[in-house]
């Protein structure tokens, strides 16, 4: 389904010229009925191929009419060159439906990440997405987006809306076909976490003169803990806002406490080993950021605010391009945005951003759980606090998250943990209450940094997804 070169997106709108000729409405209906034909097709065998060993599995490729095995590991060599390619995209939509668009693809820095895990073993995240060289997929990433969680506030019934988001590859040596697919709501038979749907695919040319080349910003950047080569390490990369100029040292000095309380924590604490951390020097004009609900604008390089869908201590970063841009020059495995502001917030999307601020008294702590949503795909256990979502989770379905279960595909979250004996029920259980919501979604233990600020520390299931997590980019 990748037919359409880079600068041109699959759409459903048709010239209204077209659309008066008889033999041109035809063709459309034809179309459009092997297109649909070929997407529920696609839909159902990606839904089959979501369970935990997505490496044996099957899934659907350009022509879904066909089934293809995925192999533990592409060859990166074989495929990829040591650059970095940013696909940015725009998604739009509202509570009911969504669309992405191409906006643009730019060749960045180094690429960080592993060489050998180029295939997403999780398959975590609100969207998926794919890069394919012909019949072989070469690689995948999921990922979470703010756009997702706002189509599940009430403006989003109201009005329709679109944020842009950015994903990053290796650099392709030949043509590609990328495909982002969206997770399917309704359950499976098993009622394991929804299989995904394509909603955009095109064809990407590296030598397309189209791909910008546009040199990054110049930024100082300061490594803070070097354990080893990038490609065999998780390269954590704090990401300065609302710093002046003047404000260098102090940034940071922020960033060595942050890492500091990070690794006192388990499982971190144990591998430490595994990382590396560098600081870079995003210069804002003015310090601190936007508190909209009290009247306070700041500018700043990347836009963050709070006021975030109307939740006062809900602290992120609306215009994602503005990240990318300024990050564009450096390495990095997982961002973590340090705001330099008082008050008390943060947030965290999966495999897209964590943030916090640094002059709060919990602001570690928020750093560890905003870190665990981000760099993991945890998801939030507390089920009391003001949140601006309606309905999140289904309970009809298991949510994708590692840490959280609505029993409905419960033998693919912790219940070998369980089953083991090796931690009592105080440790790991069963525990109604998570995901936002009192009933329906349980989480393992009465209290963990998921749920909780004072929390002494990550339940066992936590940890050991976030053992996981670090195993995928390391080993």
């Amino acid at each position: 389904m990748c037919n359409n070169a880079f600068g041109l997106s699959r759409g459903v709108a048709v010239n209204s010229e077209l659309m008066q000729n008889d033999y041109f409405r035809t063709m459309k209906h034809t179309i459009f009925i092997f297109a649909a034909a070929a997407l529920i097709l696609a839909s159902a065998v990606r839904a089959w191929a979501q369970g935990p060993d997505y490496d044996t599995q099957f899934t659907s490729g350009p022509d879904s009419e066909q089934d293809f095995v995925i192999s533990k590991s592409a060859d990166y060599d074989t495929w990829f060159t040591s650059d970095r390619l940013r696909v940015d995209f725009i998604l739009a939509g509202d509570a009911d439906s969504q669309q992405a668009y191409l906006s643009g693809l730019r060749k960045e820095c180094a690429w960080a990440g592993s060489r050998e895990s180029l295939i997403d073993p999780f398959r975590y995240g609100e969207y998926m997405f794919e890069v394919w060289s012909g019949d072989t997929l070469v690689y995948s990433k999921g990922f979470s987006t703010l756009f997702q969680e706002w189509r599940t506030t009430p403006e989003a019934r109201e009005v329709s809306r679109a944020y842009n988001q950015s994903v990053w590859m290796p650099f392709p040596k030949n043509e590609v076909c990328i495909i982002l697919s969206e997770r399917v709501k309704e359950a499976g038979e098993s009622g394991a976490a929804g299989g995904f749907r394509e909603i955009f695919s095109c064809t990407v040319d590296p030598g397309n003169a189209l791909v910008s080349r546009e040199a990054a910003p110049d930024y100082a950047i300061t490594p803070l803990l070097v354990s080893g080569e990038m490609g065999n390490k998780v390269d954590l990369l704090f990401v300065a806002e609302g710093y002046t100029v003047g404000q260098m040292d102090k940034f940071h000095k922020d960033c060595r406490k942050f890492m500091e309380y990070l690794f006192s924590m388990e499982p971190y604490k144990s591998r430490m080993d595994d990382f590396n951390v560098s600081a870079v020097d995003v210069v804002s004009p003015e310090q601190g950021t936007d508190i909209p609900d009290l009247g306070i604008w700041k500018h700043t390089a990347l836009n963050s605010h709070f006021y975030t869908f109307y939740i006062d201590r809900y602290l992120t970063v609306t215009d994602y391009k503005s990240i990318a841009d300024n990050v564009a020059g450096v390495p990095f495995d997982v961002i973590f945005i340090v705001v330099n502001e008082e008050k008390y917030g943060g947030g965290g999307i999966y495999n897209s951003y964590a943030l916090g601020t640094s002059g709060d008294g919990l602001s570690y702590q928020v750093f560890a759980h905003e870190f665990g949503h981000s760099f993991a795909g945890l998801g939030d256990e507390y089920f009391t606090s003001d949140v601006a979502y309606e309905n999140y989770y289904n309970t009809d379905i298991e949510p994708w998250e590692p840490n959280i279960t609505t029993l409905k595909a419960f033998e693919g979250k912790w219940k070998d943990m369980i089953d083991s004996g090796e931690w009592d029920e105080g440790q790991v259980g069963i525990h109604e209450g998570g995901g936002y919501m009192a009933k329906g979604v349980y989480r393992s233990r009465e209290d963990c940094r998921m749920r909780t600020n004072t929390a002494p520390d990550f339940c066992p299931v936590c940890q050991r997804a976030i053992n996981r997590m670090i195993d995928y980019y390391c080993r």
